[in-house]
């Protein structure tokens, strides 16, 4: 028979183990996430040694206009999108787009459960484009969206939310080469602000 001093000494080991076990589960969630660019402490450069550049719709005959650069907002560092969104011409768009395969090799993100960003904006709405190396043509993309209020936020877009536009194929997260911040489909001022995307 077992002594209340024993159950006691079994209490306080069953507890040490379960606390262990916490901060292991803790660990092995925390490796789940993975930043790819983190211009708060760095630059335009992400993790995979890719450059964040602007797009805009002049690529294809457009009038939108765009400005990125880094900027520093309530003491936090970013990559801020500034633009005028103009439907002129067949236009429509302007984008901060990061390539994810700089070695020619796609980007293998099916171990996650989507995109994870820090924002702050002006209150507008905006897109999240992903594209695959199934994809040919320009126009093609998955899409989320998302709001950029006027205080620091996180969002985070699972895989599953984004909608596949002018595609019939499926997004595979194990084939991703690109993503883009986009201001698109209206008219209106862009004003967004990137500190962080990642993984989840």
């Amino acid at each position: 028979m077992s002594t209340p001093g024993h159950v006691g000494l079994v209490g306080l080991v069953l507890l040490f183990l379960t606390a262990w076990a916490g901060v292991a589960g803790a660990e092995v969630a925390n490796v789940r996430e993975w930043t790819l660019a983190d211009v708060s402490s760095g630059g335009t450069e992400s993790s995979l040694g890719t450059t964040w550049r602007s797009v805009t719709d002049t690529v294809m005959g457009g009038v939108s206009r765009a400005q990125l650069a880094l900027d520093e907002i309530d003491g936090r560092r970013c990559l801020r999108l500034t633009g005028e969104v103009r439907l002129e011409n067949n236009g429509g768009f302007v984008q901060a787009g990061l390539d994810l395969d700089p070695d020619g090799s796609p980007l293998d993100a099916s171990g996650f459960t989507g995109v994870r960003l820090v924002v702050r904006g002006n209150g507008e709405t905006y897109g999240l484009h992903l594209r695959t190396r199934d994809l040919w043509f320009p126009w093609q993309s998955y899409r989320a969206s998302f709001t950029a209020p006027p205080a620091w936020t996180e969002v985070r877009l699972p895989f599953a939310s984004f909608t596949a536009y002018r595609t019939t194929t499926r997004l595979d997260a194990a084939r991703l080469v690109r993503l883009g911040v986009f201001a698109i489909g209206r008219a209106f001022t862009a004003d967004v602000c990137v500190a962080e995307v990642g993984l989840y």
